[in-house]
């Protein structure tokens, strides 16, 4: 079996990209948890380079690491300078890691037109920076910039620089495809190739700039390689780099290589999220193995056979890699997807078959009316809680009322906010609540008067905040007629939920939504409140 390590660079490579900006704090936390995964190498970033970086070496010095080592980066001597001056190799030295990786060039375009010095110079610097390094201790992984591009360029020269790196005493080195625009098949024969030149322990840092990264990790590795970097969600500049979270399930559980025990992997999708989180960008839900919808089935033929056979209709256990199987309620669902969705929202004593047909009729005649439900499930166990005739909602809607109004003290004033304000009439048992409030919108007025009727009665309610509210026109071509969708999102603090409304009215299509959304959180609490009069 191959022997493959994990090298990660999320912290300097990933920080690249376009709206990341890691605290230190934020630094140390992630740092955890990839040890924690098992992640091999950790890159912490590039001290000297900023005062943040310095900062997290500092206090790095502190971690106890079970699994991990950690990383400073920086890059070659500059041209015409002894190694022993270079302040660059002077913050490598003082960040005490055991191991540094240095970038150096091997296109030999970026080494007359980029650093405008020799070729022969851009030698020295990688053996003087290697030599410099490995006698205090250190041990060196050469980053090969460009290599693939150099390779196609000057294949005799992109391999001198390496066999100098080896000369030197690198303990890895890294072909790098920077510009992420090679093809799985262009990175095979060009590994087989070094393979044949040195004998170092190779490894493989591409980008995705052709949304080719992790095939071309893939191929590297099959034709040899021993390290791969890269880094959690593909984060990266541009389009970003090859994503761990997809190249760590592929090396053991499809080419049977042991990269991180079994347990370690089961917790891929947990730090997938972890990462997003603090990076706080939002988790992309169709990412491969990890994401929350990698393991959705919608189509009803496909639910109906993943139900009997799990296999039948996915790749892998998505448990082995922290996820679940999710099956999504539409119109394209079949009888045997009601049924397991009710299973699931513990309701299936009192759903039969002939039920299950009765509510996806009921789903396929409100889907065709613009309402969608497999991004919507709290509406959906509504739908299956209100089909049975013991089911007593929390609340009813008699009435309401919405006014929206711009009040202008001027005419050439158009500075006033609009006002809102939303009057509300529900039932509670035998009473009628009539409220009123305003808000900065009619959605959120029609919220603060709801509230405020039911309160009293569910002052738990409190807990529930609104967290995004999103509005889709579903007939482009009938203009402001058009039927619009509403979706909504909400937490109480320790779960999220999503509840759909749909009308030609956006104010009714809001309230909708609003109120599956109050109503679910009622009906699934064990105790939301005190009972409403009967």
């Amino acid at each position: 079996m191959t022997e493959v390590k994990i090298y990660d660079t999320t912290l300097r490579d990933g920080a690249q990209r376009e709206g990341i900006s890691f605290t230190v704090q934020d630094k140390l936390e992630i740092t955890h948890k990839l040890d924690e995964l098992g992640i091999h190498f950790i890159e912490g970033g590039w001290p000297g380079a900023n005062p943040k970086d310095d900062e997290f070496f500092q206090k790095a010095k502190t971690l106890r690491l079970k699994n991990s080592t950690l990383v400073a980066f920086g890059s070659t001597r500059r041209p015409r300078i002894k190694a022993e001056n270079d302040r660059i190799l002077k913050s490598l030295t003082e960040a005490e890691t055991k191991v540094v990786t240095i970038v150096g060039k091997t296109w030999d375009l970026h080494v007359t037109d980029i650093l405008e010095t020799t070729l022969e110079e851009n030698i020295k610097m990688v053996q003087d920076s290697i030599r410099f390094l490995s006698s205090k201790g250190t041990n060196v992984f050469f980053d090969a910039e460009h290599f693939f591009d150099g390779f196609r360029a000057n294949q005799a020269y992109a391999l001198r620089v390496l066999q100098a790196a080896q000369e030197a005493g690198a303990a890895c080195i890294i072909l790098c495809d920077t510009n992420g625009g090679g093809l799985p098949s262009q990175i095979l024969s060009s590994v087989q190739v070094v393979r044949k030149s040195v004998s170092t322990p190779l490894g493989i840092h591409v980008h995705n700039d052709g949304e080719l990264a992790v095939a071309n990790t893939l191929a590297a590795v099959s034709a040899g390689v021993s390290q791969v970097q890269g880094t959690i969600n593909g984060y990266g500049e541009r389009c970003g780099n090859v994503n761990l979270c997809s190249v760590i399930p592929n090396l053991k559980l499809k080419m049977g290589i042991d990269c991180i025990s079994t347990a370690n992997l089961s917790r891929l999708g947990y730090v997938s999220h972890f990462v997003s989180e603090i990076a706080n960008i939002k988790p992309d839900p169709h990412m491969p193995y990890v994401g929350s919808s990698a393991f959705s089935h919608k189509g009803g033929y496909h639910i109906s056979a993943v139900i009997k056979m799990p296999e039948s209709y996915q790749h892998i256990d998505p448990e082995l890699v922290g996820n679940e199987k999710k099956l999504l309620i539409s119109e394209l669902a079949g009888k045997s997807a009601v049924l397991q969705k009710a299973r699931e929202k513990q309701v299936e004593a009192r759903i039969d078959g002939a039920q299950a047909e009765e509510i996806l009729a009921k789903i396929k005649t409100l889907e065709s009316q613009g309402f969608q439900y497999d991004g919507a499930e709290a509406s959906f166990e509504l739908l299956l809680r209100r089909s049975q005739p013991a089911y007593k909602p929390p609340f009813e809607l008699v009435d309401f009322m919405v006014v929206v109004e711009k009040m202008r003290r001027a005419p050439a004033d158009a500075s006033e906010p609009l006002m809102a304000e939303a009057t509300v009439k529900v039932r509670v048992g035998n009473r009628i609540m009539h409220t009123a409030a305003e808000g900065n919108g009619p959605v959120n007025a029609l919220d603060e008067a709801l509230r405020k009727g039911l309160l009293e009665f569910y002052p738990q309610l409190e807990k529930v905040k609104l967290l995004d509210y999103k509005v889709r026109i579903l007939e482009e071509s009938a203009a402001t007629a058009s039927k619009v969708r509403v979706l909504i999102e909400s937490s109480d603090g320790e779960q999220e939920w999503h509840t759909v409304g749909s009308s030609t009215n956006i104010i009714e299509a809001s309230w909708l939504a609003l109120a599956d959304s109050l109503e679910y959180w009622l009906t699934t609490q064990p105790s939301p409140g005190k009972d409403p009069p009967a």
